[in-house]
């Protein structure tokens, strides 16, 4: 059996994806449908989470499966026991394992040793349920993936480089707009390169932006804040975009620091449909890796 791991946005194809997004918009009309009755779902976290948890829980909840949540403190990614036997282990009691780490290599370890799907729920590399979510929301409100232009400002991280993924896989026009120093690895993805950001957002779609000091780089915060200085997405900044340009953060967000409160309240914010749609296109992905159609 060949398992459907979701990893990176690389794993499924364009076709894979759109997919996936037109049958979240379909469980997005009906919520409630107990595909995945007699299914368990095993949650790990070594971060801590709000949105991916709860999303998570409930969107399995809908579809009428189960979850067991665990812990770093109760599990032990490598401190209590090694990552290739936890993954063995769940793979006898659960029917996928969405697993949320520090470090992407570990997920890595624990999808080669599993026996069962494995999603990945957010690593120091990448976070791919943040992108097909990112991509509905999109969809939802644009009509349309391909063409649009995407203004991302802000550091080159895991959610910058899943969002260049999608954006390649699904013909976005993705500008990364930083500081120098702070750009993504450009590796096998489509996408331009800015450091303007007034020149970056012109006739932008969307504009995006994230926390400038992501978990685990807290002692870089002086610095960040120095580099970052001119990167905020602010009132003045967002009409230079399109007219009916949508604004997008994937929370948790620090206002008035890489986006103004002003900018997070207005009509142009999608920023909490985005958050739920977290669950819908979580919901689509996980009936596609336990092989259950709509």
């Amino acid at each position: 059996m060949i398992l459907r791991h979701f990893l990176h946005i690389y794993d499924f194809n364009s076709e894979t994806l759109r997919h996936l997004l037109a049958q979240a918009l379909e469980l997005k009309k009906t919520p409630i449908q107990p595909l995945l009755a007699g299914k368990s779902l095993g949650l790990i976290f070594e971060k801590p989470s709000t949105r991916t948890r709860v999303s998570f829980e409930i969107g399995m909840g809908q579809l009428g499966g189960n979850v067991i949540s665990l812990q770093n403190s109760e599990i032990g990614l490598n401190s209590r026991e090694p990552v290739k036997d936890i993954s063995r282990v769940l793979s006898r009691y659960v029917d996928a394992v969405m697993i949320r780490a520090y470090h992407h290599s570990d997920i890595l370890e624990f999808a080669a040793y599993a026996t069962v799907p494995v999603i990945n729920g957010l690593s120091d590399l990448h976070h791919p349920c943040q992108g097909l979510a990112d991509a509905l929301t999109i969809l939802e409100r644009k009509g349309t993936l391909q063409g649009i232009k995407l203004c991302y400002l802000g550091d080159g991280n895991n959610v910058c480089r899943s969002l260049l993924e999608i954006g390649t896989r699904l013909g976005m026009n993705i500008v990364v707009c930083c500081p120098q120093g702070y750009e993504p690895d450009m590796t096998g993805v489509s996408g331009t390169i800015s450091h303007a950001p007034a020149h970056a957002v012109k006739d932008a779609d969307v504009i995006y932006t994230d926390v400038w000091t992501s978990m685990g780089q807290e002692d870089e915060f002086a610095k960040r804040m120095r580099d970052f200085e001119g990167f905020m997405v602010n009132e003045a900044l967002v009409a230079k975009a399109k007219p009916d340009a949508i604004v997008m953060h994937c929370l948790p967000a620090h206002r008035d620091q890489e986006i103004t409160d002003g900018v997070m309240e207005s009509p142009q914010s999608v920023v909490f449909d985005q958050a739920e749609n977290r669950m819908h296109a979580q919901k689509s992905l996980l009936l596609h890796v336990m092989g259950v159609s709509l």
